[in-house]
């Protein structure tokens, strides 16, 4: 028996899209002589459809998608992945189809309510674990989490199953490939059942899907891994007298390391664009790390005729920022703006004259900087269409080291999750392939240049540190005495923690990002603005 297993990047909602992409997969399947093709988890809705499973008229549209997938007739067996909607209830399900029938139709067991998961929102969990006889092969679907436990593998094999087909929706973060791999590894040596993992690939919203498809023998050992960020079609054949499982292509290359995150961060900008239309891109230019990093992420994605640079200097922007930030936009070919905001500011001040007359000056008269740049930013998009890729990163987010309106001024914020330590580690694996980050951006102290003489350390601990610390605090929820514990100053853990607390507000307001650690601010981490909890640690 030959299964063919289609990775494909869907998008949220277009089912008329999408159900092309399944027909063009059939099709690859034909020509490959594949006894049947597996599709990912909601493939016809794709993933995550969130509220758009509350809508009657969705489920009427993902009927007609199936009736039309029947009407194929097709010799091959299409293994699909949609919303179901049966007395009242609604279902994660995949329907087997062959020659115009509906065979089989599956509906998920286990239903995640975690990190980024809310199907218990919208789905109804089965019991069923069927097992369909097709070409003398006993196969059973198991749909995504169903195959991170054991009882449903356990469940399908007492019923007789003899191969295990798992379409699946399952969502990047930097190290879960591995992860991954030993579950769907573990599940086919427990059960000496070969198992074939279909995931879905490309950016929806915040979320990466990374692909890396897979194949695994009774034995447990990986026999194929598909292109990890980008669309892939193999075949495997099954041999059930032998219980053998074979690959007909070699295993696709993986990425490592920076470069598989710097690959998430580009099918991120590139979807995100790409799916919501708009014609390209463009960013604040400031000479500085991130949005160097920034530009380089974005031009990768959409090529250079689809970015513009603006850089605003003021008085406190040295020229060598001047410098670098041109020097950037000529090595990545773009168009590139130099736009003063001191006549910008200066009006601004005058108008406030009066109002502000017999203060000093503080971080009032910084934060207007930053919000004249984002307001020539928004003018610039709202003119051209292009959208405002912010370059917050994630350990200035954590801390509300970022102005409201103003550099969190945008739609997309390509950083978001990616910690200051990881930016320069970025900026030196990009380099690697062509130069195009100023070295002297990655060697000199970091500066949000609002200021005289400033630099980031005046106001936060060291990157190296405050990182370590927004690890224990957001990523692994540690208590102060459990950070304090891994050689951490206490007084400095307590200002860190207060400072994340105090700014959910900002995190609120600032343009989602893509997601590439295991806990992110949005979908994974959902603290309340209000909250007296941090009053108990002073």
């Amino acid at each position: 028996m030959r299964v063919a297993l289609a990775q494909n990047n869907y998008i949220v909602g277009d089912i008329r899209h999408n159900l092309n992409l399944i027909k063009s997969s059939i099709e690859q399947a034909q020509s490959a002589k594949a006894d049947i093709v597996v599709l990912s988890e909601l493939a016809l809705s794709g993933y995550p459809p969130e509220d758009l499973l509350l809508r009657p008229d969705l489920f009427g549209l993902i009927e007609e998608a199936l009736d039309e997938l029947e009407s194929l007739n097709s010799e091959v067996a299409v293994v699909v992945g949609h919303p179901r909607h049966k007395a009242g209830k609604t279902y994660n399900s995949a329907s087997f189809i062959h020659k115009g029938d509906t065979l089989l139709c599956y509906d998920k067991q286990l239903l995640p309510n975690y990190s980024v998961f809310d199907e218990k929102r919208y789905f109804t969990p089965a019991s069923d674990c069927p097992v369909i006889n097709f070409k003398g092969v006993n196969i059973s679907i198991l749909i995504c989490e169903d195959l991170w436990f054991k009882e449903p593998a356990q469940v399908a094999k007492l019923a007789g199953a003899e191969l295990i087909l798992s379409p699946n929706a399952s969502p990047y973060y930097y190290g879960k490939a591995p992860v991954r791999g030993d579950e769907m590894a573990s599940r086919a040596k427990e059960n000496n059942i070969p198992v074939i993992y279909v995931n879905q690939v490309g950016g929806q919203d915040e979320l990466i899907f990374d692909g890396c498809s897979s194949a695994y023998n009774s034995c447990g050992e990986s026999i194929f891994t598909a292109a990890e960020m980008a669309e892939d079609f193999a075949c495997v054949d099954f041999d059930k007298a032998t219980n053998r499982l074979t690959s007909l292509q070699p295993t696709s290359r993986q990425w490592d390391d920076e470069e598989e995150i710097w690959q998430a961060l580009v099918l991120g900008v590139k979807d995100y664009v790409r799916k919501n239309g708009f014609p390209g891109a463009l960013l604040g230019l400031s000479g500085g790390i991130d949005s160097a990093v920034t530009l380089a992420v974005a031009v990768d994605a959409l090529g250079k005729d689809n970015v513009n640079a603006v850089m605003m200097p003021f008085k406190y922007t040295s020229n060598m920022s001047i410098e670098d930030a041109k020097e950037e936009a000529e090595a990545l070919g773009v168009d590139f703006d130099i736009i003063s905001i001191e006549p910008i500011y200066e009006a601004f001040m005058q108008q406030m004259s009066e109002q502000l007359a017999d203060t000093e000056l503080d971080t009032t008269e910084q934060n207007i900087q930053a919000r004249c740049r984002g307001t020539i930013l928004m003018g610039l998009s709202n003119k051209f269409g292009r959208l405002v890729l912010t370059t917050g990163n994630k350990s200035e987010v954590a801390v509300g080291y970022c102005t409201l309106y103003g550099d969190m001024a945008g739609g997309f914020d390509v950083l978001k999750d990616v910690s200051k330590t990881m930016v320069y580690k970025l900026a030196k694996y990009r380099n690697t392939v062509s130069e195009v980050i100023p070295e002297r951006v990655i060697t000199r102290p970091p500066s949000a240049e609002l200021a005289p003489d400033q630099k980031d350390e005046d106001n936060l601990p060291p990157y190296d540190i405050l990182d370590g610390i927004l690890e224990g605090y957001v990523e692994n929820d540690s208590s102060i005495s459990d950070i304090v514990a891994l050689g951490y100053n206490e007084e400095t853990v307590r200002r860190v923690i207060r400072l994340v607390d105090i700014n959910e507000h900002k995190r609120r307001q600032a343009p989602l990002g893509i997601r590439i650690s295991s806990r992110a601010f949005g979908r994974d981490r959902r603290y309340p603005i209000t909250s007296g909890f941090g009053r108990q640690f002073k």
